[in-house]
């Protein structure tokens, strides 16, 4: 039995369980529950949290991502820069539309995708760039801004795991949020998120009035005006309820930050003189709100250790145990195994360990003793 989960939601349930019932209860008695008004108040709050002009509600984050490149009319061959190593969903809707994924490989430290890589990969069919904010900060957004600017491309930020993120610009010294640098920047709603549903639910984010207005429509079967259709679209929303859980959550967005990094300090802490562990590293441009604590192993048995950790009741996980370019639906002729040496070194080897905003120093020592219990010995 798991005592230690990956995330706590019951626990974290219990802290704003009035909050949340509140904004439950006012949904239910409005029987408002598909375009209601706080679906339009958590839209609100999030521009303004995001400092951003326009949020796009729908359905979950994959929805985010195919509305995104929907929106830019490309044609089928046309094709899309993106990680090898993060989840399918990445790859999956640019498939499903037509395009072609390319699939660059990552950068040890951070996990990210590597900006020189994604330089090499550019060529005549290449119109945009899905940088992914893998674990919980920033992509090097001033090299992939800078290559799509030089090449003409757009850019659509994968921010399903780093919502709350602050990414600072070089230039000027101000912060911006993770997924407001690109073109478009798309997030996840999923249970699990640093800001979590109670079911599905995603977003597009963009400053741009056109994207915004046609990213609106492609949401609503294409429609802007009732049963008048300028566009073949899909029907991908997000419900009142959600909403309502959600703009009570995002008050307490930057709070869970801040409990999830006093908690990433603790492992860091813990796991600093051990040689077998390789702690995340934070890139200098970007806070990092760890949605994941990653650990490299080396020279350890991985499965061993995981279940040696389910013994004593603690949970871990393989973020991601095979890379897109090995899987078996994106087989292709232009990658095989060895193409993408960090990537396929990092499927073989990272480890993930709880990591929410219940963790306390007690739970976390008990973490780390069985870590260590099983790598030193």
């Amino acid at each position: 039995m798991i005592k230690y989960p990956m995330v706590d939601l019951p626990g974290q349930y219990k802290k704003i369980k009035p909050e949340v019932d509140a904004a439950m209860a006012e949904v239910i008695a409005s029987a408002s529950f598909i375009k209601g008004p706080a679906v339009k108040v958590f839209q609100r709050h999030l521009e303004e949290y995001l400092g951003v002009k326009h949020v796009i509600p729908c359905g979950n984050g994959t929805d985010a991502l195919q509305l995104a490149l929907m929106v830019l009319d490309l044609k089928p061959g046309d094709e899309v820069i993106t990680t090898s190593f993060t989840f399918i969903a990445t790859a999956e809707v640019i498939a499903l539309l037509h395009l072609k994924p390319v699939l660059v490989d990552v950068l040890p430290d951070t996990y990210n995708i590597d900006p020189e890589a994604v330089e090499k990969a550019i060529g005549p069919h290449t119109k945009a760039i899905i940088p992914v904010h893998l674990f919980g900060q920033t992509a090097d957004m001033h090299a992939i801004l800078e290559i799509a600017k030089k090449h003409h491309l757009y850019v659509i930020e994968d921010t399903a795991q780093a919502i709350g993120a602050d990414f600072t610009c070089y230039e000027s010294g101000k912060t911006r949020k993770a997924g407001t640098l690109g073109d478009m920047g798309c997030t996840s709603f999923f249970p699990s998120k640093n800001l979590g549903a109670f079911g599905d639910g995603g977003a597009v984010f963009t400053d741009n009035d056109s994207l915004a207005e046609k990213l609106q429509m492609l949401a609503n079967h294409g429609m802007k005006v009732r049963y008048y259709h300028d566009y073949v679209g899909i029907n991908s929303r997000l419900d009142s309820l959600q909403a309502a859980i959600l703009d009570v959550k995002l008050k307490h967005l930057d709070e869970y930050a801040a409990a999830r990094q006093k908690a990433a300090a603790f492992y860091d802490m813990a796991f600093a003189d051990c040689e077998k562990i390789k702690t995340p590293r934070t890139a200098d441009f970007t806070t990092h709100v760890y949605h994941q604590y990653t650990v490299v192993l080396k020279d350890v048995d991985r499965t061993g250790l995981m279940k040696h950790l389910a013994g004593k009741g603690i949970a871990s996980a393989v973020y991601y145990p095979v890379p897109l370019h090995l899987q078996k639906a994106y087989r292709d002729v232009r990658y095989a195994e060895g193409d993408f040496p960090v990537t396929e070194m990092l499927s073989h080897s990272v480890l993930s360990l709880p990591m929410h905003t219940e963790l306390t120093e007690t739970i976390q020592q008990e973490i780390v003793d069985a870590v260590l219990e099983f790598v030193k010995k």
